[in-house]
């Protein structure tokens, strides 16, 4: 694969030639965001983003802002609950597995964004937001015992240790509630490892009727889930590596030679290149966790970056949309900050000398997306502003976080 960097003074055409992509980058700097093409010469479309790059100070205040309304969403009696909002209800309600995984997701940014030492309206928030998860495991719905098919239970036991998980590494547990987290924590991570898919590894909400029936993996709920388990294998968790290591065979299956990411399969997958468009979210996801377990590299990291920037509008054309998977690629709404946030978080897998330019370009597209309110929502739901929001301010921090856990099987 030839690559040519970014460069925000010259005009630069950056090629991809295993897959044809072809991104433009005018002297200004916009992304003239094309698409996936069949002959040589690139596609463009109308600019986007704001006329420049938002700077430390831009970035700084739309942090504070966020936050702040990030506290002011929290709801249930008590106020405990960032729930993620969706078309899906069971009994004509947000299912839990949303509750729990909404609200571990805003948890996590809280307890993230810096000054949280100092600031007793987070620690409150994240207190209460604490004590609604742990006490998720004694949901009935929440059980890893049940019948299969479509469940969102799943996302609540990754994203719920993963707040977890962050809260042990920050030494930010509550005070008070060390056992209690410890006890939830381990609870999460044990079904999280039974509910995994039999015979093929992985993960997937959307599965076969009958929890013990083969399923096809997803590439979209697998690499989080993965890398869930890494964290806790590096704090000392136990975590079955053979539950990892058919994850990571699930997860290579998906992947084709042009690294485009199949949807979910179940065997080897060949996916046409011209569904990478759709495809761009799961790229960037999966092949972060692959790298961090030692099956991907810079080149295939670098690959999943381009065809995103290239390809972003196809998921911006769906973002505040109803519905949810819609041609020509079946790309669904929620995929956006999703995207954005694993975006982010693999441009720091790049060697360091490419990451500022990659940096600059995804905090302009995320400037250009945001809201009146100074909120991110890629829903046409209130209550995503939450995850949308949430997810934002820590791509646009996460050259500030800690480097995520890899994975050895040693």
């Amino acid at each position: 694969m030839k690559h040519a960097a970014f460069n925000r003074i010259a005009l630069i055409a950056c090629v991809v030639t295993a897959s044809s992509l072809h991104v433009r980058v005018t002297a200004d700097g916009l992304v003239a965001a094309p698409v996936l093409v069949a002959g040589t010469e690139p596609a463009t479309v109308a600019l986007v983003g704001p006329p420049t790059p938002p700077d430390a100070a831009a970035i700084e205040s739309a942090v504070r802002e966020g936050i702040a309304f990030l506290l002011s969403a929290q709801e249930g009696t008590p106020k405990a609950q960032w729930p993620y909002e969706g078309v899906y209800r069971v009994g004509g309600e947000i299912p839990v597995g949303y509750r729990v995984g909404g609200t571990g997701i805003v948890g996590e940014c809280l307890v993230r964004t810096p000054g949280y030492s100092a600031d007793a309206a987070r620690q409150e928030a994240v207190r209460r937001a604490c004590t609604y998860i742990c006490a998720g495991i004694r949901e009935p719905l929440m059980n890893p015992v049940y019948e299969g098919g479509y469940d969102v239970r799943g996302w609540g036991y990754c994203y719920g240790a993963r707040f977890l998980l962050v809260l042990r590494a920050a030494k930010a547990v509550p005070a008070g509630m060390k056992a209690e987290t410890d006890a939830a924590l381990r609870w999460y991570l044990d079904a999280m490892q039974k509910t995994e898919i039999p015979e093929v590894g992985g993960w997937n909400y959307a599965r076969q009727p009958g929890i013990e029936t083969p399923s096809p993996a997803s590439p979209f709920m697998t690499p989080p889930c993965l890398q869930v388990l890494f964290e806790a294998k590096a704090q000392g968790l136990p975590v079955d590596a053979a539950v990892v290591t058919r994850a990571l065979d699930a997860l290579e299956r998906c992947r084709t030679p042009d690294g485009n990411f199949a949807y979910s399969a179940q065997r080897q997958t060949h996916e046409p290149a011209r569904s990478i468009p759709g495809a761009i979210g799961r790229m960037v996801c999966s092949e972060s966790v692959l790298m961090r377990a030692g099956r991907s590299d810079v080149a295939s990291i670098r690959r999943a970056l381009d065809a995103f920037i290239a390809n972003w509008r196809q998921l911006e054309i769906r973002r505040k949309k109803t519905g949810t998977h819609v041609g020509p690629y079946s790309v669904a709404p929620y995929y956006f900050f999703f995207g954005f946030y694993n975006a982010c978080d693999a441009i720091e897998l790049l060697p360091v000398a490419e990451r500022a330019e990659y940096r600059r370009q995804f905090e302009q597209l995320l400037f250009a997306v945001r809201d009146a309110d100074g909120t991110w929502d890629d829903r046409v739901f209130p209550r995503t502003r939450n995850f949308g929001t949430a997810m934002t301010l820590m791509a646009l921090q996460r050259p500030q976080f800690p480097a995520p856990a890899e994975w050895s099987s040693k």
